[in-house]
């Protein structure tokens, strides 16, 4: 049973700081591509963030370049997602996915996908 499971989510203020991570079982994390997604109340879900089995390449989505960066350890099987200088439509619930394709962004192509946690970022 394949599950990944992501925590750090929670209360912050516009400008501050959190971590999320998502932490794999049941796979093979390390020939998996990992990902970060979100969906916002009233909005469909959308691309964050996409790295590499190895880690050494990734790709954000331009509404969080230069403040979201993402990471993982694949001998924990773990997967970061470190979010700066927050902003209110940072708000959404976030996340974790693991897909077997390759360059690939859109939600259809996921093999999974964690339960999500919830960011708020207040005004």
């Amino acid at each position: 049973q394949v599950q990944l499971v992501e925590s750090g989510g929670g209360l912050v203020q516009t400008g501050g700081s959190l971590r999320l991570s998502c932490v794999a079982s049941g796979l093979t994390f390390s020939t998996y591509p990992m990902g970060w997604f979100r969906q916002a109340p009233g909005k469909e879900r959308e691309f964050v963030v996409l790295i590499s089995r190895s880690g050494s390449g990734t790709y954000y989505a331009d509404s969080v370049k230069g403040r979201f960066t993402i990471t993982r350890d694949n001998a924990k099987n773990t997967v970061y997602l470190q979010m700066n200088s927050l902003k209110p439509e940072d708000t959404a619930v976030y996340y974790c996915t693991a897909s077997q394709a390759l360059y690939a962004i859109n939600p259809g192509a996921m093999d999974y996908w964690g339960e999500g946690t919830l960011v708020t970022v207040s005004s």
